[in-house]
């Protein structure tokens, strides 16, 4: 195939990505307020606007409230508690989390100063604070009065935007090491879609903006080995800036940063010298940050299972009640390692289950291949990286993630499984059979990312199956 119509065709699946990404987050007011319409038998008609705008979730309205609270009050602070013997409780609490649109359970409570902050990692929130501070100011724009507004371009610029220059690397990836026209553009239309990044580009979180970095990262390592060139000190420097990005959004990613830092060891020793202070910068950022917020340099997360967490009429408390229900929720799986392990990976959370071509992916991150070193090492590098997350989260958490419709805590390893599923593209290339099995898995996973159409956070399409079959509840 001509390789500019291979173009014409990466830049054709791109842009209706975009397109539906836009679209989704544009419409995400309609489809979460269907109480803004009353309905007659002869005509429906928008009653008068309420107060909340369109967050989906306890996770992203936990940002949403600091993004808020950070512009108009100047603080990380979202809410307080203050003493009232006149309420039975004995307290009151009182702050933008307890007003319409902004309530969330993903909060902690200061014990001694009695002050709410999200549980969320500062330094992405901080970023959306940014843009919506030059809307605030130069705009005139309130994000209660101009929720459609603020929401959704602070979304297009952090979610849809970043994603698609990533997506547009990774065509540029696909043309220097495919070997094959179908391979290319088979891997292409996964990223595009097939995987759960743009299901939850619609919402403010930290898994798209974390693969976005990885998108980045991998390329600024690998594109230059296509050209037969060393990583230049200043590609080790952007690589280990959007490495260090990617930990601070999602804290495992530490595995590829290090795994990053291995490939450049044995091929460009030298570009160690500007990637690691590099990598090092924004993780002192977010450190520095979370200590001008809450007064410790530990993050909120690490303080999980303590009285930060587990406050009066919290939700992270509830499961130490004495009337806890037999079934105690998604967010504490009552079960054993290995009934969680299975749906982690081929059950109701499924990473291989809900979307299939990461199978092939796992053989191609294992093939040895004939591409050039850095590239192939990066493919060894992330099957170890994968290794080591799944084990991370097998043996330290029961969580998949709360209410959420994929297994997230994998999402920002994309970029990695889609490098891994070229080389198993091309192998399935030549065979009728081979490719109508890779398509049959890429089916499946569009459907599982298209499922949750009105909110990513909501459960799987094998969950909700399984719980209406009978077979698990939670």
């Amino acid at each position: 195939m001509d390789p500019e119509l291979r173009r014409s065709l990466y830049w054709i699946m791109l842009l209706a990505a975009i397109g539906l990404m836009v679209g989704r987050i544009a419409n995400a007011e309609l489809l979460l307020e269907p109480s803004m319409y009353k309905v007659n038998p002869t005509r429906v008609w928008p009653k008068e606007r309420p107060e909340p705008f369109p967050t989906f979730s306890s996770n992203d309205r936990s940002r949403w409230a600091t993004v808020r609270s950070l512009v108009e009050e100047g603080t990380f602070v979202i809410g307080k508690r203050i003493p009232d013997e006149s309420n039975s409780k004995g307290y009151r609490d009182e702050g933008i989390l307890f007003t319409d649109g902004f309530k969330s359970v993903d909060v902690v409570l200061h014990p001694d100063r009695q002050e709410f902050f999200s549980t969320k990692p500062p330094l992405l929130t901080v970023m959306a604070a940014g843009e919506y501070w030059l809307m605030h100011k130069y705009l005139k724009w309130n994000i209660a009065e101009h929720r459609w507004e603020v929401v959704v371009l602070t979304l297009v610029t952090l979610n849809v935007l970043p994603l698609a220059v990533g997506l547009w690397l990774l065509s540029l990836l696909l043309e220097a090491y495919g070997r094959t026209d179908w391979g290319r553009l088979f891997v292409f239309a996964v990223a595009c879609f097939g995987t759960f990044l743009t299901t939850f580009s619609v919402t403010l979180n930290n898994h798209v903006p974390a693969a976005c970095c990885v998108f980045y990262a991998m390329y600024l390592i690998v594109k230059p080995r296509a050209e037969g060139q060393p990583v230049s000190l200043l590609a080790g420097l952007g690589a280990g800036l959007f490495a260090g990005m990617a930990v601070c959004l999602d804290l495992p990613a530490a595995a590829l940063a290090g795994a990053l830092a291995a490939v450049l060891m044995f091929q460009s020793p030298k570009t160690l010298l500007t990637y690691l202070p590099a990598a090092i910068l924004p993780m002192a950022l977010q450190t520095w940050v979370n200590h001008e917020a809450i007064g410790t340099w530990e993050p909120i997360y690490a303080k999980f299972g303590g009285i930060w967490y587990e406050y009066p009429g919290s939700h992270w408390a509830k499961r130490h009640l004495p009337d806890q229900p037999q079934y105690p929720g998604i967010d504490f799986a009552d079960e054993p390692k290995t009934i969680y392990t299975f749906h982690l990976l081929f059950g109701h959370h499924g990473l291989f289950s809900l979307t299939p071509v990461w199978l092939l992916a796992l053989v191609g991150l294992s093939l040895k291949g004939n591409d050039a070193g850095a590239s192939r090492s990066v493919r060894h590098w992330s099957l170890a990286v994968l290794a080591v997350v799944i084990g991370f989260y097998i043996w330290k958490s029961n969580n998949y993630g709360g209410w959420t419709s994929g297994p997230r805590w994998f999402f920002w390893i994309t970029p990695l499984l889609l490098w891994g599923l070229l080389p198993a593209a091309d192998s399935l290339a030549g065979s009728r059979l081979g490719r109508g099995f890779a398509l049959l898995c890429f089916g499946a996973g569009v459907f599982a990312a298209v499922f949750p159409w009105t909110n990513p956070w909501r459960h799987p399409w094998i969950f909700q199956w399984g719980e209406y079959m009978g077979w698990f509840r939670y």
